[in-house]
Order: C-alpha cells, then sequence, then structure tokens
C-alpha cells in the first residue's frame, strides 16, 4: 500500500531558499525529505528540534570581567602593533554574514 502525503505550501525568503537547497543537494537529501525529518523531529522533540535564542555577540563586554577586558585589549594592541588590523567595513560585513543580518 502506498503511501499517503500531504502539500505543504510555505513563504521562505528566496535566498534563504537558495542556501539551504545547495546544502540539501550536496547531502544528497530532497526538500521534502528535509521537511519530513524536521517535522518528526518536532514530534519526537515535543517542541522545535533545536534551541532558539538570540545570539550573544563575541566578546560581549557585559559578560567580560576587568581581566579578561583588559587582557582582549592587550591583544588588539599587540595585533594593532603588527599591522593585523580590520576596517570598520569587514568588521560590519562579517557581523552582516555571521548573523544573517
Amino acid at each position: 500500500m502506498a503511501v499517503k502525503t500531504a502539500n505543504l505550501y510555505a513563504r521562505i525568503e528566496p535566498d534563504v531558499k537558495e542556501q539551504a537547497e545547495n546544502i540539501l543537494s550536496s547531502l544528497g537529501i530532497p526538500v521534502s525529505s528535509a521537511i519530513n525529518m524536521f517535522y518528526k523531529q518536532i514530534i519526537m522533540q515535543k517542541g522545535i528540534p533545536f534551541e532558539l535564542k538570540i545570539p550573544t555577540p563575541p566578546n560581549d563586554l557585559s559578560k567580560m570581567s576587568k581581566v579578561e577586558f583588559e587582557k582582549k585589549m592587550e591583544e588588539a594592541y599587540n595585533d594593532y602593533l603588527k599591522g593585523q588590523v580590520t576596517t570598520v567595513d569587514e568588521v560590519f560585513a562579517k557581523i552582516r554574514k555571521d548573523y544573517n543580518i
């Protein structure tokens, strides 16, 4: 007997869809199978199968002790002396990429 299926329609940002489909394709997993796996994990976990939280930016000053902060400042100063610098534009580009902003 054939397995019954149901259709699922969802609106997804085009770039998110493309990136995910490229990854799934490289893994050899059809999109419909990935969605089915995700739904099965929701059922098994009785919720979203991964942690949902706002990521903490790296080097969050509010979470650092004075000693940790001073160490970071010393490392940054030594990098500056060695000419290992990053422009503001490069920093913001990396943040946008890492956090999909």
